[in-house]
This record gives C-alpha cells, sequence and structure tokens, in this order.
C-alpha cells in the first residue's frame, strides 16, 4: 500500500489517498483500488483526516469554543426563523380579511 496525493484543480484542494494495486485478471493489468484518508494541509504538510465530504472526522474533538461559536450561529438562525415566521403569519392574517 502506498499513500498518493492528487491536486483538485477546481478547487484547489490536495487530497490524500491510501492506494491499495491489485492483478485483474481480465484485463491482464494491474489495478488500484483508492480510500480516501483526507485533505492535505498546505502550509504544515499534515494530512487532515475527513469523511469524504470535505467534513472533519468524528474522532476529531471539539473544544467549548467551538461550541460556543456553534450555539451562537443556531441562535442567530433561530432568530431569523421566528422572525419570518411571525412576517408570513401578518401576511396570511391580512390575506384572510380580504
Amino acid at each position: 500500500m502506498a499513500i498518493i496525493k492528487q491536486y483538485d484543480k477546481r478547487s484547489g484542494i490536495t487530497y490524500a489517498y491510501e492506494s491499495h494495486s491489485y492483478w485483474d485478471p481480465e484485463k491482464k493489468m494491474t489495478r488500484a483500488k483508492r480510500k480516501l484518508i483526507g485533505r492535505v494541509d498546505p502550509e504544515t504538510g499534515e494530512i487532515v483526516p475527513t469523511d469524504g465530504r470535505n467534513r472533519k472526522c468524528k474522532t476529531v474533538a471539539m473544544d467549548s469554543a467551538d461550541y460556543k461559536k456553534m450555539y451562537e450561529k443556531l441562535l442567530k438562525k433561530y432568530e431569523a426563523q421566528e422572525t419570518l415566521i411571525e412576517s408570513l403569519k401578518k401576511q396570511i392574517k391580512g390575506l384572510k380579511g380580504y
């Protein structure tokens, strides 16, 4: 097995794959199966594990600052949805009155 680094021109990200070579008897040639390991950090050159959808693995622990940011983000989203719901309720009342 080997680790292959492949650059994606569209996104500008380098991905790291675990490559396993095997013999294909039908085509009579070697083939390779690849499994995504993660992204390559351009600054440090380290491989950052991902789950294939450009998200960090669940094994990476979040610290309390991340939870606070997530909470604040969700709170803003909730407030925006509440405002939208109230305005839609007013529009419905106005339409029923006609």
